[in-house]
């Protein structure tokens, strides 16, 4: 070999190595992530997804990846955006906020991890055997909505003490959810001594008609369920309520960011954070059988004084003293 062969291998040789090198790399996982509504309403809650991958070790872009599918409050786009990701062959999904999403998320695949957040009880609509222990390949963080729902309408009757009909807005399109809730919102006004209207929304323009049949049938108070569609249109519904005078109660706190009157429900950041953290510790190989479901505990009431005097209400001093923030 010649000293121009041997300078010509030598080269080809060394561009060559980096080449190698990549090869041998890790591939960075990928999670696969899903949320009922859009990133717009979730810009916030999603941040506090990342703290939680981030207290394991996990920084997006960096030694993680995340697909994202958000299905702008369609329910039946659910199992469609659930399929692309099992497709993409992704290390665990996270499915957030959606109970449909949960359930079409169990019937695609058993064998990839999945996270879930969501308001039903997950043993009772079957998502997993046990709290304690999941079984299976999913577990994550229950958010008491459903087991709440009853003590939001006490507080509203605690606001408006002498109303004789309350209106319910639920979704429909949602029914294993919404049937659990509404469950919980009956038997509460029955051993309440009020009606119950319920009316239902599962599009953005089926809102507004239900605003008007609560209207017609003059009810004194309205109930918002804590259904996830309901949420990408906060905007629409505190200023339907405005607009007909109607005294309202919200499970999310981002109803009262645009002028809702009170809301009562699980402190959202902390849960987001918390079902980063077990996407996260999946990642590292924890099996989701072995991770007991977290119910969250860290409940909020959040008033809005400014709403309550434009309607004319006034906030009891025992409301006052046991809110976590008001709004002025």
């Amino acid at each position: 070999m010649n000293r121009r062969e041997f300078i010509t291998l030598l080269g080809g040789g060394a561009a060559a190595w980096p080449l190698a090198a990549r090869a041998q790399q890790p591939a960075v996982p990928a999670i696969g992530f899903l949320h009922l509504t859009s990133l717009e309403t979730n810009r916030e809650n999603l941040a506090n997804f990342r703290r939680g991958l981030e207290d394991t070790g996990y920084i997006e872009g960096k030694n993680v990846a995340i697909e994202y599918r958000w299905a702008q409050g369609r329910n039946d786009r659910l199992a469609t955006l659930v399929a692309e990701l099992v497709g993409r062959q992704v290390s665990v999904i996270a499915v957030l906020e959606s109970t449909n999403g949960a359930l079409a998320a169990k019937a695609a695949t058993q064998t990839i991890p999945i996270v879930f957040m969501q308001g039903a009880d997950p043993v009772q609509i079957g998502l997993v055997d046990s709290l304690n222990r999941p079984g299976g390949n999913l577990t994550g963080i229950g958010l008491l909505s459903a087991e709440t729902a009853a003590k939001r309408l006490q507080l509203l009757l605690e606001l408006v003490p002498n109303v004789r009909s309350i209106g319910y807005l639920r979704n429909p399109a949602n029914p294993v959810y919404a049937e659990a809730e509404t469950r919980e919102v009956q038997a509460a006004a029955d051993v309440y001594g009020v009606r119950l209207l319920t009316v239902n929304a599962s599009r953005a323009g089926e809102i507004e008609t239900a605003f008007a049949e609560l209207v017609q049938q003059r009810v004194d108070a309205l109930q918002v369920s804590s259904d996830g569609f309901l949420l990408t249109h906060p905007d629409q519904i505190v200023a339907l309520a405005a607009r007909h005078g109607v005294p309202a109660i919200y499970a999310w706190r981002q109803y009262m960011a645009v002028g809702g009157l009170i809301s009562y429900g699980t402190n959202i950041r902390d849960a987001w954070r918390q079902a980063g953290i077990y996407t996260g510790r999946i990642l590292k190989g924890e099996r989701p059988a072995d991770l007991p479901v977290q119910q969250s505990t860290k409940i909020e009431l959040v008033i809005n004084l400014k709403t309550a005097k434009a309607l004319g209400l006034t906030f009891p001093l025992t409301l006052l003293g046991r809110a976590d923030e008001v709004i002025e």
